[in-house]
């Protein structure tokens, strides 16, 4: 049975450098044995969902490709998630154990804790127990599933996107077909490793490159890893470009051959400055979990900026009756976990719809004009406002909510709410509300302002109408 760490390592130089962070190096012999060790640690994981809460690092990447290797499935929890949300996808994965590493801890206190003392990277792993899956459990083995992923949100109709080995291996070889990644680059990584690494960092790894690993989304630490690294990859958001824009210092980086926007909408005003700085064309890509990297703008990152570009080889696309952009390739998900869903029930003749709106021009280059549904995109990652909603409405003066996007020049969007107060001689108090929703929300979810309404748009059927 295919197992996608043994492909990354069937090929790979051992004497190579796989991964850079701050003064350590590591080869991709040094790191097998690290995985291979983990592993073993581990056991055998036949199929089961291990959830993995841990900083960005190289322990990280360690424990995750452990994970997969012991033929668990990786389920990334993401550290911006509150304790309700961390619990959501604990329930609807139906965990069989949680690994934390890098620091980071379980607040569940739970009955079998084992600690894992590999080398400098110590784990603890959680067995969770009580558990019932809302899915045949005996579905999911026969994908010979390696990865549970769900989005920034939890209150989507369908959750957790499912990919196999086999899936991933097409994703990232179909992924690479534009990017051109080899054993010559350093690729430069800023991202969120809960979000990106099992396609980003696998996707490297497969093809031989180095990963250069900063933390900091600082201009200046960017641009220094960048210098010092020799790096020919920059992989990041649309907020890490326009700092790299705004950075004074900034100065054309010799060894760069490609830098990729994804994530969010590239806006036009920061590709200019990108480009203006540093003499690079800013390309912008398309990248949807349940999909790939089926778009990327390597033609006309100049003079289209704004457009995601073309389908990569072995992608198509079109444009749906209702403006919808539908897509199909290689690497396409596997299933829906919950409700449990198979591909070849979401595919409509075999293609994927995205729920993004669009408009293709004369040459065939993609435009994002908005989406079908109502999710909000903050840098990246998805805020549902019927779940920010309902978090506001739980405060005893908040009779009725409406969270709508604010256009902003760094996150592309962010959330803003419209409050009905119960009485209107004594609404709410912002502060008030903010807490209330830090408490309950990942931090990009809290809005950023408060508006006091008479009422709620409302669509003829009675619904919250989502038009700003």
């Amino acid at each position: 049975m295919l197992n996608i760490v043994d492909e990354i390592f069937r090929n790979a130089d051992a004497k190579a450098l796989a991964l850079i962070a701050g003064d350590r190096c590591m080869t991709y012999a040094e790191l097998k044995t690290l995985v291979e060790e983990g592993s073993r640690m581990l056991g055998p994981r036949a199929s089961q969902r291990i959830g993995l809460v841990c900083p960005n690092g190289i322990h990280h990447i360690v424990w995750s490709l452990a994970v997969l290797r012991s033929g668990g499935v990786l389920v990334p929890i993401a550290s911006e998630l509150s304790h309700p949300e961390r619990d959501a996808v604990v329930n609807t994965t139906a965990l069989n154990a949680i690994l934390t590493a890098g620091g980071k801890d379980w607040h569940h206190e739970t009955a079998n804790r084992h600690t894992l003392a590999l080398q400098d990277m110590p784990a603890v792993l959680h067995d969770v127990t009580g558990i019932e899956a809302s899915f045949a459990e005996s579905e999911l083995t026969a994908l010979n599933p390696a990865l549970i992923r769900f989005s920034s949100g939890t209150t989507g109709h369908r959750k957790g996107v499912v990919l196999s080995h086999e899936t991933l291996l097409a994703r990232v070889k179909a992924c690479n077909a534009g990017l051109g990644i080899g054993p010559g680059d350093r690729v430069i990584w800023t991202l969120p490793m809960a979000h990106h690494f099992a396609v980003s960092i696998v996707l490297y790894l497969l093809h031989g490159a180095t990963t250069v690993l900063e933390d900091s989304h600082l201009a200046e630490d960017v641009y220094r890893a960048l210098t010092a690294h020799a790096g020919t990859v920059l992989y990041g958001s649309p907020f890490h470009y326009a700092l790299l824009a705004a950075y004074e210092k900034g100065r054309p980086v010799a060894s760069l051959r490609l830098a990729v926007s994804t994530a969010a909408t590239l806006p036009k005003a920061v590709a200019e400055q990108f480009h203006a700085r540093y003499e690079l064309p800013l390309r912008q890509g398309m990248g949807i979990i349940e999909v790939g990297l089926p778009l990327l703008n390597m033609e006309h990152a100049l003079d289209k900026p704004e457009s995601v570009g073309k389908c990569q080889p072995g992608f198509e696309f079109r444009i749906g009756d209702e403006g919808e952009l539908l897509l199909r390739g290689p690497g396409l998900f596997d299933a829906y976990l919950s409700p449990w869903t198979p591909r070849a029930e979401v595919l409509r003749d075999g293609w994927f719809a995205t729920g993004d709106l669009a408009r293709a021009d004369d040459d065939g280059s993609v435009y994002l004009i908005g989406r079908t549904h109502s999710v909000i995109n903050v840098g990246g990652m998805k805020c549902f406002p019927e779940e920010v909603e309902a978090v506001l409405c739980q405060h005893p003066q908040v009779a009725e909510a409406r969270v709508i996007p604010m256009a902003n020049s760094s996150f592309g969007s962010v959330p803003v709410a419209e409050i009905v107060p119960c009485d209107p001689t004594s609404p709410p108090k912002n502060l008030e509300l903010t807490t209330l929703c830090r408490r309950e929300l990942s931090s990009y979810k809290v809005p950023v302002r408060y508006v006091m309404v008479a009422a709620i748009p409302k669509t003829p059927s009675g619904k919250v109408s989502r038009q700003a």
